[in-house]
């Protein structure tokens, strides 16, 4: 695949993660309030976890098993979070999920950043399905995923186990046949 493209939204950059941002990824997704809502980022983070995981991103990208962006503040150039499509293409779907520091919550800009990745996976991807999940005890991700469009699906129960607890999560999908039919009514 060619290099990975950076988008871009009304107040938002989404690019390609560098090695720079390493320490604000830790700071930033390892705030217990960001970790305790996602199903695979640690807390405390390991120092030096993050710089491996933007180092994983290229080979990810061209495989095409994953798209991973920085969410930037297109104003202020920092950090805000991070959006990925965690990619099926034998199936044409892809998983969408995010993360939003927490200084930045309530900003809409994982609604901004979704929309546009969302947009990004249909249109040059050539996805069918966009698929997301959320613990159920995280209702706010949930009123993300329905603002992008997407239904509601179905409860998986004790889906995950995180931190000693088993999680329950809700199910939202998006097809391109409605998205489509959303951006040209």
């Amino acid at each position: 695949m060619s290099d990975q493209p950076t988008l871009y939204t009304e107040r938002l950059t989404l690019r390609p993660f560098t090695p720079h941002d390493a320490f604000d990824v830790e700071r930033f997704a390892g705030a217990r309030e960001v970790a305790d809502t996602t199903i695979n980022i640690p807390h405390p983070y390991p120092r030096g976890a993050a710089a491996a995981w933007i180092e994983a991103h290229v080979p990810a990208w061209n495989e095409q098993s994953n798209a991973t962006f920085a969410i930037v503040d297109t104003a202020t150039g920092r950090l805000a979070g991070a959006i990925s499509l965690m990619i099926k293409p034998e199936h044409r779907r892809a998983e969408l999920g995010y993360w939003i520091a927490v200084h930045n919550w309530n900003r809409g800009y994982a609604t901004e950043a979704g929309r546009r990745l969302i947009d990004f996976g249909f249109e040059v991807l050539g996805l069918h399905r966009i698929e997301s999940r959320h613990f159920l005890r995280n209702p706010a991700s949930g009123r993300v995923m329905q603002k992008l469009g997407m239904q509601p699906e179905g409860i998986e129960r004790d889906w995950a186990l995180k931190w000693d607890r088993f999680e329950s999560a809700a199910v939202y999908s998006i097809l391109e046949p409605e998205w489509r039919g959303a951006r040209h009514p």
